[in-house]
């Protein structure tokens, strides 16, 4: 348990019937009349989704501790991805929906953090970019401007992104793990 006074950023409370909610903002507002209140930005740790929310100010807030780890992706076991902490060596099985869209970017040796509430997992966060190999793309075709300058490329993950012309098949790649943008060639 801790008062609303002690909110930080990054604080994960458990309101509602057991949900996981991170604070992204806070601020503490005294108004002129009536009792001092925390108005703040919540963000669902499961789902995502951010609403705003206001506590009178001293109420106490149930918090949850939230045990992220440094992993490394190991291997695909069906539909588990198996991860492997750096430090015991234990092998943990993540289902697909926990790993969410960081599958489009996993491959073996890949390290990631894995956030767990209770033995649960609740995510699979990778770095901001990482850098993959492209599978397969279409030779650019000079002149052909029409698609703003990019061609569609799979990665050797199988996702597929947005690439300029002259990326190849074969090159490395840095791409963002946040909207599967295209950040750069990687130089040997």
């Amino acid at each position: 348990m801790a008062s609303t006074n002690d909110l930080k950023n990054g604080m994960v409370l458990k309101l509602e019937g057991g949900q996981l909610w991170s604070v992204v903002e806070f601020q503490h507002v005294k108004p002129g009349k009536g009792p001092a209140f925390v108005r703040t930005k919540l963000k669902n740790v499961l789902s995502g989704k951010v609403v705003d929310k206001t506590f009178n100010a001293g109420v106490k807030v149930e918090t949850a501790t939230i045990d992220r780890r440094e992993m490394q992706f190991s291997y695909m076991d069906g539909e588990y991805f198996v991860f492997m902490d750096m430090e015991t060596y234990d092998q943990l099985m993540v289902d697909r929906k926990a790993v969410g869209d960081a599958a489009n970017f996993l491959i073996e040796g890949f390290t990631a953090q894995v956030a767990q509430h209770e033995g649960e997992v609740l995510y699979v966060e990778l770095p901001a970019a990482v850098e993959l190999t492209i599978e397969h793309t279409d030779p650019g075709v000079q002149g052909d401007r029409s698609t703003g300058g990019t061609k569609p490329a799979r990665l050797e993950t199988g996702h597929e992104i947005q690439v300029p012309l002259f990326v190849t098949t074969g090159e490395k790649v840095k791409v963002d793990t946040r909207d599967s943008s295209y950040l750069g060639r990687v130089n040997s």
